[in-house]
């Protein structure tokens, strides 16, 4: 790993600054085109953490953009919102060593206020429900089902708000989404994020890892009417990955991504609260998981991609 986390970029003003989000720090490139740079910055349960894990940012934009060219290849009609790794030329070369292998320019568009969670199987939020109330999201499932055990029929699609800065997101019934961007916007996400989902589960299975479930994000092109996938794709982050090796129902599983970090906040009691910073084995050990699950999903080693040396980065 490197020395030292680049949990905010500066790019000294050679491109405007239009937001940061928890992870990602937003720029104006012109007026068709954004950089996203994904920084080292983690959260958890909606929390940043104060300090971030190296590299981080990097993995997630090059994992990403592996996820895009994947997928775009398996559906030829999908259409992403990226549209180039390379940094912009009015960035200075001297600011370039902050933005390698962590940029990425991608298309302005209309982005949907919802987030489109496709579940494949029971746990988390989920699982915790469903023994309350027979329910996800309010949406009645089957009786018997055990912790970690994959949905009859294969995925269900529970989206939830997209909360802004600072507020925790909300769990919500698939026709409170329909509301929120209309009936046929929400047919058409969930139709893409189902889509998406079953296709990455299998590519991801044959390489050794389950994905539990994850968070897709779709915006609009007005000029097109087309539903456009943004944002990152199928990472650590925004993804639960178990190994398939170990995989068991009826319990908890090993995870890949930062369910590790999530479990040190709850087993230390600091779960939701502000002001955290990791220790520096927690902040190693999960920077280890994200590079596995990397490296068994794109099929190099991560050294190799931070270098250069994989058709990847």
């Amino acid at each position: 790993m490197a020395a030292s986390a680049i949990t905010e970029s500066d790019l000294k003003g050679s491109l405007p600054l239009v937001a940061r989000g928890k992870v990602r720090d937003l720029y104006a490139v012109d007026d068709q085109t954004l950089l996203f740079v994904a920084s080292d910055r983690i959260s958890a349960y909606d929390v940043i953490m104060q300090n971030g894990i190296p590299n981080k940012g990097a993995l997630l934009n090059l994992l990403s953009a592996h996820w895009f060219a994947v997928l775009t290849d398996a559906i030829p009609d999908l259409r992403t919102h990226l549209v180039s790794l390379a940094i912009p030329s009015s960035v200075p070369k001297h600011i370039h060593p902050q933005l390698q292998n962590r940029s990425m320019q991608v298309r302005r568009l209309q982005i949907f206020p919802i987030e489109a969670i496709v579940r494949g199987y029971i746990t988390g939020s989920a699982w915790k429900e469903y023994q309350k109330s027979g329910t996800v999201h309010g949406i009645k499932v089957p009786e018997g089902l055990r912790e970690s055990e994959e949905f009859p029929g294969g995925a269900i699609y529970t989206p939830s708000t997209k909360a802004e800065a600072g507020k925790n997101d909300e769990n919500i019934h698939p026709d409170a989404a329909a509301a929120i961007v209309g009936e046929k916007y929400a047919k058409r996400i969930e139709e893409l994020a189902l889509k998406l989902y079953k296709t990455a589960k299998s590519y991801a299975k044959e390489r050794g890892i389950i994905i539990a479930d994850t968070k897709f994000e779709f915006g609009l092109d007005p000029a097109t009417d087309e539903i456009v996938l943004v944002d990152e794709v199928l990472t650590p982050d925004s993804s639960r990955f178990w190994p398939a090796a170990s995989y068991a129902i009826g319990q908890g599983q090993d995870s890949f991504d930062k369910q590790f970090l999530r479990d040190w906040l709850t087993n230390s009691g600091l779960k939701g609260k502000e002001g955290v910073s990791m220790p520096e084995e927690i902040a190693k050990q999960t920077a280890e998981k994200y590079q596995e699950a990397f490296e068994r999903l794109v099929g190099h080693k991560w050294a190799d991609a931070l270098t250069g040396k994989s058709a990847t980065a």
